[in-house]
């Protein structure tokens, strides 16, 4: 990877990088934290509709089961209610994978804030500080996390592939 004039950009370009990286994955963590609120407020309201059928259900609003000796005049939709419990549940599931996808975003946004500051602290050579961000995105397979942004870790192997 060269800049401009051929030459290895410098190592102040390289902590620009690894900031802006950072910024960008901690934009997507407040992206996927207001979807992830979007979820659990549909999980509060399915779960309130479920308990509201199952208070308005049996006798006089009684939660506690009619006795089998009893006509079956319980108004509870047990499939309505189970088919609620169903989708409480994917929504759960989808909420947890989220917030895995989300902690995984910030352990690789703070990775990229403590290059950035190893980089400004203790690097002279543009070219090392390339070599340790191509390393640091291989080793956590950065590319994955930008869809629609090349990293330099790619940038890096499709330089290495045009010149083979």
């Amino acid at each position: 990877m060269t800049g401009v004039n051929g030459s290895v950009p410098a190592v102040g370009e390289f902590v620009e990088y690894c900031r802006t990286q950072a910024g960008l994955l901690r934009g997507a963590v407040e992206t996927m934290g207001s979807e992830a609120d979007g979820l659990l407020d549909g999980i509060d309201a399915k779960t309130a509709e479920v308990r509201a059928r199952l208070e308005r259900g049996g006798p006089e609003g009684a939660t506690t089961p009619q006795s089998t000796d009893a006509p079956d005049d319980d108004p509870v939709d047990v499939e309505a209610i189970e088919e609620l419990e169903a989708e409480i549940e994917d929504q759960q599931l989808l909420v947890r994978a989220k917030q895995a996808r989300m902690e995984a975003f910030r352990e690789l946004a703070d990775g990229y804030d403590g290059l950035a500051e190893e980089l400004h602290s203790s690097v002279d050579d543009g070219r090392e500080a390339m070599e340790r961000v191509v390393r640091f995105e291989a080793d956590r397979d950065a590319p994955a996390y930008f869809e629609d942004r090349r990293t330099v870790c790619e940038a890096a192997a499709s330089r290495g592939s045009d010149a083979e």
